[in-house]
């Protein structure tokens, strides 16, 4: 992890929260809510900040968590990386007004795995007519 400390010594404002699973949380089953990272060790996340709303200031730091996450790449669990649906990762999840099923379903699975279509029955009965929509909604 070597490349890490030097990717975090190079940067301003740099933050890593490391929030511990496991114990109960592994006894219950993924589909047994909506929450399916119950067999994880540790749940990551990366922060950067920054006061200047320059676009290549934005670009920059976006890169920095790009490349961040490609130094993690070897020690996490999941490939293709999978999030907690409250972080805000454009890497996984941009809709670009798409809030289609099938385009859903690709981006949710990535934060709900084997739970999204169940999800997704649940929203359309809630919200039949899409009322509920954001960056991470679906039209069910």
């Amino acid at each position: 992890m070597g490349n890490c400390t030097e990717i975090f010594l190079d940067e301003r404002k740099p933050m890593m929260i490391l929030d511990p699973y496991g114990g109960r949380m592994r006894k219950i089953a993924e589909d047994d809510s909506p929450f399916p990272h119950r067999g994880q060790s540790v749940n990551v996340q990366h922060l950067n900040y920054w006061s200047d709303n320059s676009e290549r200031e934005a670009n920059r730091k976006l890169r920095w968590i790009q490349n961040l996450h490609k130094q993690l790449e070897p020690f996490v669990a999941n490939t293709p990386r999978t999030g907690y649906i409250n972080y805000k990762d454009l890497d996984l999840w941009t809709n670009d007004k798409d809030y289609s099923y099938s385009a859903a379903k690709v981006r949710g699975e990535k934060y709900f795995k084997g739970n999204f279509e169940r999800l997704a029955r649940v929203k359309g009965k809630v919200d039949p007519g899409n009322f509920y929509k954001n960056e991470k909604a679906s039209r069910s």
